[in-house]
């Protein structure tokens, strides 16, 4: 298999752009300014063939894109606040519970419906799609410091171009978690350490797995606090700060809550098991893989089989590559969450579309390749992406 070159921890000075101030960045603007619009294009190709289906089956796109699965409880509470419950469907004793949704996507969205008159649904899609465009730069920053320019620019078309990146134009918090993961990630790498710290506890309020940054931020700080001692260097007290400030978000949600079920330490979990998420180290992904080679089953499981596979393979992959610290981290972290969750097993390449980084031996051959291989290979994840979009959201019934 051909991948990328092995990274070290502190990349090479000759390989790494240089450090971004407040007047640079119009600078680091243009760097990205191809890889964010060729984004764009992706996501709006993806949009057009959505719509293209939706008026065929005489449904408004937007009900689509706004109203379709966990975007209708964001719905929900950005209207009328938490406290909606609804008997599972699927099994008895189940109770699906608005507590489980993170807080900050809907909230910013009902602030910004108060002041635009365009309705929630068309703000929450508004906000997906700002957030989709921020996470698509802070995806090329931190990939070009990592890896270089070129394999930054195919980092973020091959984000954009995932079987599952239509969820990055849908009311989902995906673009907003990984908006501000990949911006604490590049706080991080360049030693911003009040930023990192800001931009982790935000990240930990917009969704469950957004505790993957705050570990990203801790383990940075650890990892250059055990440098500074060995080089007998003065210790950053902005660094602890970070570690200290970027868990907040989450930790603060999940005690929130905990104090409105009763149970201050395991309420927010409760309310996950009440959904069937419980962590089971794998153990429902292992058994719904048997299921698949013993029973046929619809694309979009077998999909998802493979995807789920394929990041295993790439976190190995960056293991071997040496991927800085702050990186590697926060994708293991990630893949761990999705894998190691029961029940949602269609859901689970959506939870690691924030896991970026994992694109980068594949982006780093897509760079290195001749420009008729480049371009066959983007036409044809174009293909797919576009196609499989379209079909999970508009065909196939599943939870996406």
């Amino acid at each position: 298999m051909f991948t990328a070159d092995p990274v070290p921890s502190s990349p090479p000075p000759a390989a790494t752009p240089p450090r971004v101030g407040t007047a640079d960045w119009a600078g680091a603007w243009r760097r990205a300014r191809p890889a964010v619009l060729a984004f764009a294009a992706a996501r709006l190709a993806g949009i057009a063939v959505l719509t293209l289906w939706a008026h065929r089956r005489h449904t408004h796109p937007r009900d689509i894109l706004g109203l379709e699965w966990d975007a209708l409880w964001y719905h929900r509470i950005a209207e009328w606040g938490y406290g909606t419950f609804i008997p599972s469907w699927e099994a008895p004793g189940l109770r699906y519970d608005d507590l489980a949704f993170f807080p900050l996507y809907p909230m910013a969205v009902r602030v910004l419906a108060a002041v635009l008159p365009i309705g929630s649904v068309t703000c929450a899609l508004l906000l997906s799609w700002v957030c989709a465009l921020l996470a698509a730069w802070g995806v090329f920053a931190v990939t070009e410091r990592a890896y270089g320019r070129r394999t930054a620019t195919a980092v973020v078309v091959l984000w954009a171009l995932l079987p599952h990146a239509i969820v990055l134009s849908m009311a989902y918090t995906e673009p907003m978690m990984t908006a501000f993961a990949a911006w604490a990630l590049y706080a991080t790498m360049t030693r911003r350490w009040l930023a990192a710290g800001l931009l982790g506890a935000l990240a930990g309020l917009s969704r469950p797995n957004g505790v993957a940054v705050c570990a990203a931020v801790v383990a940075a700080v650890l990892a250059d606090a055990w440098h500074r001692r060995r080089t007998g260097r003065p210790q950053q007290a902005a660094a602890w700060a970070a570690a200290a400030i970027a868990p907040l978000g989450w930790c603060g949600y999940v005690l929130w809550v905990g104090f409105q079920t009763g149970e201050p330490l395991r309420g927010y979990f409760d309310v996950q098991s009440r959904w069937g998420s419980d962590f089971d180290f794998g153990h429902y992904a292992l058994h719904y893989v048997k299921h698949l080679v013993l029973s046929p089953d619809n694309l979009s499981a077998y999909m998802a089989t493979a995807l789920c596979a394929g990041a295993v393979l790439l976190l190995a992959m960056a293991l071997m590559d040496r991927m800085p610290l702050p990186l590697l981290v926060y994708s293991a972290v990630l893949v761990v969450i999705a894998l190691g969750g029961a029940n949602f097993f269609s859901c689970k390449p959506r939870f690691l579309l924030p896991a970026f980084p994992l694109l980068a031996p594949c982006a780093g051959a897509l760079a290195r390749a001749r420009p008729r291989t480049t371009a066959l290979a983007v036409v044809t994840l174009a293909g797919i992406s576009l196609g499989y979009g379209t079909y999970v959201l508009a065909i196939v019934n599943q939870p996406l």
